[in-house]
């Protein structure tokens, strides 16, 4: 026997007739089209979660908006959204900056320039602070004895930045009244708030200055109506300057 007989291609062992080889191609392509769909259903499927949970915040169910929340995450970068959800849950509406650190650190992990990467640095500093008051070895600590502490020290941080404004204040008024010129401030159009469920100081900050920041502004334009920080009364309306 020659080479050329004992050399035959592999297909010739198992012969596919025309009508096999259009079949596997269809096989093929509609493994690729299912796929695809799978894709699609899922992002479908995630959207239609966060609108779930977005509902029952909005109603004041924090817990099962959480569940709702967690169901959608799957590790994809689209779900960098949804930890950013989550943690402002944590830290606006269940005061519980352990897990609003995670999920703020997720994000950044996911998506490290999103649009809501300023906000979610600015409030990983504060929650760092807030989880080691909270998780402090020296001594046994509630949450809420934990955000009065942390209140006490924002209004003394405020008082001594209150007195420094005045300071200021009073030593531009000396040098306009030395030059004999008077600079008149562009007044201020201030905002009215009606307070919601679950609201806080510091979830007002962000939902009108984009920063949980500013909160001692709008606690400042309200002291006579606010007389806990940590208790906003709703139905009440706040001036927000």
């Amino acid at each position: 026997m020659s080479c050329p007989d004992k050399i035959r291609p592999v297909y010739s062992i198992f012969p596919l007739s025309g009508t096999t080889r259009e079949v596997c191609i269809w096989l093929s392509v509609l493994f690729v089209l299912g796929l695809t769909g799978c894709d699609r259903m899922g992002a479908s499927r995630n959207s239609q979660l966060m609108q779930d949970a977005e509902t029952k915040s909005a109603q004041g169910d924090f817990a099962r908006a959480v569940n709702l929340y967690e169901a959608a995450l799957d590790d994809s970068p689209r779900c960098a959204e949804v930890h950013y959800k989550l943690a402002l849950l944590y830290d606006d509406k269940l005061n519980d900056p352990v897990s609003a650190l995670h999920h703020f650190r997720r994000y950044l992990a996911l998506s490290p320039a999103g649009a809501h990467a300023t906000d979610v640095k600015n409030s990983i500093k504060h929650d760092e602070i807030a989880a080691l008051t909270v998780l402090s070895g020296d001594s046994v600590i509630t949450r809420s004895e934990a955000a009065r502490l942390r209140n006490e020290n924002l209004n003394l941080h405020k008082e001594l930045e209150t007195r420094a404004v005045l300071a200021r204040s009073a030593t531009d008024k000396s040098q306009e009244g030395n030059t004999g010129s008077k600079k008149t401030a562009p007044k201020k159009v201030d905002r009215n708030y009606v307070v919601q469920s679950g609201d806080t100081l510091f979830s007002i900050s962000r939902k009108f200055y984009k920063s949980p920041k500013r909160w001692k502004e709008i606690l400042n334009a309200n002291r006579k109506s606010i007389r806990d920080p940590k208790k906003l009364t709703v139905g009440q309306t706040l001036v927000i300057p």
